[in-house]
């Protein structure tokens, strides 16, 4: 979260037009873009290889002497990488890229044009109330979820299990692709959407309230942590 939003202020005020001050409407998407795709690339691929593999292994708690292979995160992390090496807790990286990108694509243009919208709609406030920001905080956080579940369905799939000696990795999310397809229909790829947005949007609701409280204080003191100033 910290390196979300850190990043997505600094792509923001790089993309910054320096002539008016101003942050366009697709520039504003495109720090959102990078924001995620720096997340992901930095610690949200890892985390969810560990995570995953965490969640998909079996074993009988009736069995004393059926012990799961990863005891904790800290030794999955430990094994995967002694077993596959370090490239296996990238694995699905390009995807989860994408997924993280498009996710605050959206989450963040969403958020940025509604807030806009209220503020015009109440030029009494300089800033918005927290009820309102929580409010459009939480639409924009299912903007993300319905952007790109296929892309999360796909990526979950692929991390799950080690790949094939040889096979690369557009080979195997072809393959995962076509047989989701096949045995399950288009709405496979859609499975979990429901829970996703129901955790993904509550979260986001409070986020962003906490985000505008805190930037609304780093940008009246000396601290500039959060890309500076500029106008949307």
């Amino acid at each position: 979260m910290a390196i979300r939003f850190t990043s997505y202020g600094y792509y923001k005020q790089y993309l910054t037009n320096p002539e008016t001050g101003k942050l366009s409407s697709s520039a504003n998407m495109l720090a959102g873009l990078a924001a995620g795709v720096t997340e992901a690339v930095a610690v949200v691929t890892p985390m969810e290889v560990i995570k995953i593999r965490l969640q998909a292994q079996s074993h009988s708690l009736a069995d004393p002497l059926d012990k799961p292979k990863y005891r904790s995160a800290p030794h999955a992390l430990f094994t995967v990488i002694r077993e596959e090496g370090v490239g296996a807790i990238y694995r699905g990286v390009s995807l989860t890229a994408l997924r993280q990108g498009t996710n605050q694509a959206a989450n963040f243009t969403a958020y940025s044009e509604l807030k806009k919208l209220l503020k015009d709609w109440q030029p009494q406030y300089t800033e918005l109330p927290s009820y309102q920001t929580m409010c459009i905080g939480l639409i924009s956080g299912a903007m993300g979820p319905f952007s790109n579940a296929p892309i999360d369905t796909i990526k979950t799939r692929l991390q799950k299990t080690p790949g094939e000696p040889g096979q690369s990795a557009i080979s195997r999310i072809t393959a995962i692709s076509k047989e989701m397809f096949k045995q399950e229909g288009a709405r496979a790829f859609y499975k979990g959407i429901t829970p996703r947005v129901m955790r993904v949007a509550p979260g986001q609701a409070v986020t962003f309230t906490v985000y505008e409280f805190l930037r609304e204080k780093l940008e009246k003191s000396s601290w500039s942590i959060m890309g500076g100033k500029y106008e949307e």
